[in-house]
């Protein structure tokens, strides 16, 4: 099977339901469909609402469309990361910002949290950042560590809607199993586990 002709086929944002219909196969085999273009470098997985799997499928050559997420969490926060282990991003074209906050956010790593805090001050497009945070189910998560990154830095004010529309998403720890002691009022609000004190923040005091 030729998987650059697949990828093709099926580019775009598709589900398991949707590669079935499209290749007209059934659901086991557009399972083992999406594993091969996975292995070929056409294809990263998502999730959205209710755990739904999202296969985000293209078409460009691997070498095309690779951004280090190491690269450019460091190139929008002020707290950076030295790393032995590259991540890439494969993609048509960058990441933008609030990709980039919201798989930080989703990598359950203090460090990389930590430093995810720094990208709220460069966020611009707040339906695109809900959109990823549905995406990847960790909205509660991206409007508490917001309330939490309001404390230390100057930060444009999310609207009305997209506040109310990440309550929506999961609650729970951001870290497992790790709580605050400083922010109690944020943690019963939205309904997560803050994994930072006053004093992890301290970097980001302006």
């Amino acid at each position: 099977m030729d998987m650059l002709e697949l990828a093709r086929k099926v580019e775009g944002l598709q589900t398991v339901s949707s590669l079935a219909k499209i290749c007209k196969i059934g659901k086991r085999t557009a399972v083992n469909y999406s594993s091969l273009l996975r292995k070929a470098g056409y294809l990263t997985t998502a999730y959205g609402g209710r755990k739904i799997r999202i296969y985000r499928v293209t078409s460009l050559p691997r070498k095309e469309r690779g951004y280090s997420f190491y690269a450019l969490l460091n190139r929008y926060s002020r707290v950076k990361l030295a790393v032995k282990q590259q991540y890439f991003i494969y993609a048509e074209k960058e990441p933008c910002v609030e990709e980039i906050l919201v798989r930080a956010v989703a990598s359950e790593s203090f460090r990389v949290v930590l430093a995810s805090l720094g990208l709220f001050n460069k966020i611009r497009n707040w339906s695109r950042l809900k959109k990823f945070a549905d995406m990847y189910g960790v909205g509660r998560k991206i409007g508490a560590l917001y309330d939490v990154a309001k404390t230390v830095m100057k930060i444009r004010r999310i609207d009305q809607r997209t506040r109310k529309g990440l309550k929506n998403g999961k609650g729970g720890y951001i870290i497992p199993l790790v709580k605050s002691k400083h922010f109690q009022t944020i943690e019963k609000y939205w309904g997560v586990f803050i994994p930072f004190n006053k004093a992890d923040l301290e970097v980001y005091k302006e």
